[in-house]
C-alpha cells in the first residue's frame, strides 16, 4: 500500500494501509471543489447535504477535506484534482475534548472497497492528534450499510434523535447518535 504525505502541513494523517494498492492524498477542499462535491453527495443520498452546507462548514473554520486517489485507466474521464480522482470527503466539527463527524462520503463508484474505514481511521488519528478524547455521529435509522461499518469500527449507540434527517417533503426519520471512545481505539479495546 502507497500513501503520499496529505498535503494539508500534516493536518490529517495518512494511514499507513491505503485500499487497493493506490496512491491517496488528503487535500483540503475549497470552494472551487464545491461543484465536484455536490455533484458526488447528488449521486450519493437521496437527501444530499446542499452547496450552502459546505459553505457554512467552511467559513466555520471546521476541517474539510477530500480523499483523492490517482487516476486508474478506465476512471480517466472522471479525473480531476491534477489527474486525481475523488474518491470521498468528510466534514467534522472540534470540540473541546471530541470531534463531531457530520458528514463522511465515499463515492458510489468506490464504495465497499475499503475507502470508508480508512476515512474514519484518518479521522481517528486526526482527532486523536487534536487532544479529542471520543468521536460522534448520527445516521439514518434505514442506513444499515453505515451502522455497520461503525459499530465494526468500535462506535456504539447512545441514543436517538427522532426526526433528525429530511426523509421526503412531509416526513422525518430519525437518526441513531453514536459514539467512539478514542482512548479504547488506541488500546484495542473498542
Amino acid at each position: 500500500p502507497s500513501a503520499e504525505p496529505s498535503g494539508t502541513g500534516g493536518l490529517w494523517p495518512v494511514p499507513p494501509a491505503a485500499p487497493a494498492e493506490r496512491l491517496v492524498a488528503f487535500v483540503p477542499m475549497t470552494e472551487a471543489d464545491l461543484d465536484v462535491v455536490c455533484e458526488m453527495e447528488k449521486r450519493a443520498y437521496a437527501h444530499p447535504w446542499s452547496s450552502r452546507h459546505f459553505r457554512d462548514s467552511l467559513a466555520a473554520g471546521h476541517p474539510v477535506v477530500l480523499l483523492v486517489g490517482e487516476a486508474r485507466p478506465a476512471e480517466t474521464a472522471l479525473a480531476q484534482f491534477g489527474g486525481r480522482v475523488l474518491l470521498g470527503y468528510m466534514v467534522a466539527m472540534r470540540g473541546v475534548d471530541e470531534v463531531h463527524l457530520l458528514n463522511i462520503t465515499v463515492s458510489p463508484d468506490h464504495r465497499r472497497q475499503g475507502w470508508g474505514r480508512f476515512l474514519l481511521d484518518a479521522l481517528a488519528l486526526w482527532s486523536r492528534g487534536q487532544g479529542a478524547h471520543c468521536l460522534w455521529l448520527e445516521v439514518r435509522e434505514s442506513n444499515a450499510p453505515a451502522r455497520a461499518l461503525y459499530t465494526r469500527y468500535g462506535f456504539h449507540q447512545v441514543g436517538l434523535r427522532k426526526g433528525y434527517y429530511p426523509n421526503g417533503p412531509r416526513e422525518r426519520e430519525d437518526a441513531i447518535v453514536m459514539s467512539l471512545l478514542l482512548d479504547r481505539l488506541a488500546t484495542g479495546e473498542a
